[in-house]
């Protein structure tokens, strides 16, 4: 393999790589941080922790808002209701109603383009 087709390669692999990235993609960076912090209240929800659903729950909610300042999707504002629910249902140690809400904003969030 000659010089230049090594470096093309090489410069092809980076602009995928890069291409792949949620920002780059067209993702939103706040949408994958409401995902992740979503699907952490559902762990902790599954092991009964209503206050750890709380927290996190509300830090998914923070970047869900912070989204839907750029983007505007019918999903998000499901999975942010979703949120919502999981927060009130945890503040009040409901935490299997919590975790099935914050399992729905997941699924919601997921959804968002």
């Amino acid at each position: 393999m000659g010089q230049r087709t090594l470096f093309a390669a090489m410069l092809l692999g980076a602009v995928m790589l890069l291409a792949s990235s949620p920002v780059l993609a067209g993702g939103n960076p706040h949408v994958h941080e409401a995902i992740s912090h979503a699907e952490e209240a559902v762990e902790h929800g599954e092991q009964g922790h209503s206050g750890a659903i709380v927290k996190h729950a509300k830090v998914a909610l923070g970047h869900a808002h912070e989204a839907h300042k750029d983007v505007n999707n019918p999903h998000l504002d499901a999975g942010i209701k979703e949120l919502e629910e999981a927060i009130a249902h945890g503040e009040q140690d409901h935490a299997g109603v919590a975790t099935k809400h914050a399992k729905s904003a997941v699924m919601h969030l997921k959804e968002v383009h």
